[in-house]
Order: C-alpha cells, then sequence, then structure tokens
C-alpha cells in the first residue's frame, strides 16, 4: 500500500493543483462555476489517458515510435519550463494565457502544457516501471481525479472569497505566481542539465 501512496503522491505533487491554478487564473476568472467544471473534466480525462499510455509503453514510446533518446524530451522539455518560467517573472500570471493563446478547444489548451508536462510524463513513465498495467493507470487516474477536484474546489472558493475579498485573491496569485516562476525555472534547469548528463554519458 505504501508503494501505490508514494506514486500516487509523486504524480500529484508534480500536478500541484494550488500552484496550476495559478497557471489558468484567467479561465478560473472568465467561465461560469459549469463551464469550468467540463472544462477541467475534459482536461482531466485527456490528462489521464496520455499518462496511462506512457504508463504503459514507457521509454519505448520514444526509443520506438520516436526514435528519440528521452534525455532529448528532458532537454526540450526543460527548454519549455524555462520559457514559461521566464514569462511569469516578467508578466505574471498571464504569461500561461500569452503561451496558450486564443483556442477554441479550451479542455486541450488545459491539458497540454498546464497538466500536460515533461514532468508529469516522466512521473508516468516511472509509475509504469513500478506497477503492473493495470495498477498504474488505476494510481495514475486517481492522482487526476484528486487534482481536478481540489481544483473544482479552489474555483468555488476563489468565487465565495473574491466579492468579499479581492485583495487576498490578487496577494495569493501575486505571491504563488512568484513562487511558481521560481519553481519552474529550477526544475527546467534540472531537466536540462538531466538531459545533457543522459547525453554525455553515452560518449
Amino acid at each position: 500500500m505504501e508503494q501505490y501512496l508514494n506514486s500516487a503522491s509523486l504524480l500529484l505533487v508534480l500536478l500541484n493543483p494550488f500552484l496550476v491554478i495559478i497557471y489558468i487564473i484567467d479561465v478560473v476568472q472568465k467561465l461560469k462555476p459549469s463551464h469550468f467544471y467540463r472544462a477541467m473534466i475534459r482536461a482531466g480525462c485527456i490528462a489521464a489517458v496520455v499518462f496511462c499510455l506512457f504508463a504503459n509503453l514507457g521509454d519505448a514510446v520514444f526509443s520506438k515510435f520516436l526514435q528519440a533518446d528521452f534525455a532529448s524530451f528532458q532537454i526540450f522539455g526543460g527548454l519549455i519550463f524555462l520559457i514559461i518560467g521566464l514569462q511569469f517573472v516578467f508578466h505574471g500570471p498571464t504569461a500561461i494565457e500569452i503561451l496558450r493563446g486564443e483556442s477554441e478547444n479550451l479542455a486541450g489548451a488545459i491539458a497540454m502544457p498546464v497538466l500536460i508536462g515533461p514532468g508529469t510524463i516522466s512521473a508516468s513513465v516511472v509509475i509504469g516501471k513500478r506497477h503492473s498495467s493495470p495498477e498504474a493507470c488505476l494510481i495514475v487516474v486517481v492522482a487526476v481525479v484528486v487534482t481536478i477536484l481540489i481544483m473544482i474546489l479552489l474555483k468555488r472558493v476563489h468565487d465565495f472569497v473574491r466579492p468579499r475579498n479581492e485583495y487576498l485573491i490578487q496577494r495569493y496569485i501575486e505571491v504563488a505566481g512568484r513562487i511558481m516562476a521560481l519553481i519552474v525555472g529550477t526544475v527546467s534547469v534540472e531537466m536540462i542539465m538531466q538531459g545533457l548528463r543522459a547525453w554525455a554519458e553515452k560518449f
């Protein structure tokens, strides 16, 4: 049981709904609750399917289908994360809106790059190596469901608190946004370094 909890916690920590909500704060503020709930559920379904795919296929996705090393994915993913972190530093929470653009498929735009990223995909591969296919998929689905439920709860809290204490909401966004920039920047550099080290070991 402890191993299952550790695996679920690994993915849940990387999904981190309390920081991810800052990514989509523009969506939280603009959408009605019912529309937000539907978009989040669809995004969660997309993310769960992708994570299960990587949990079951693992490194074969890169080595056989893409004919590329996982190190290449780490380096490219790190560069994307680094751009997001820099955008957060200079533009604040609107950074992800700039990168996401105006998408008609909001659920897909939330799923990628907000939920589906280099870190969460790597975690899915690790979970697939630790457990059998059915167990890995169950762990992934549970982690995604918990993430979506927390984000829906945060939306309800936001809508309740904002009319009365909008200043607190803005302060949270500002502080959490700066924390997000630091975390994203640190993770991106670490991913790039891991990818470079993996490449260097081949020579």
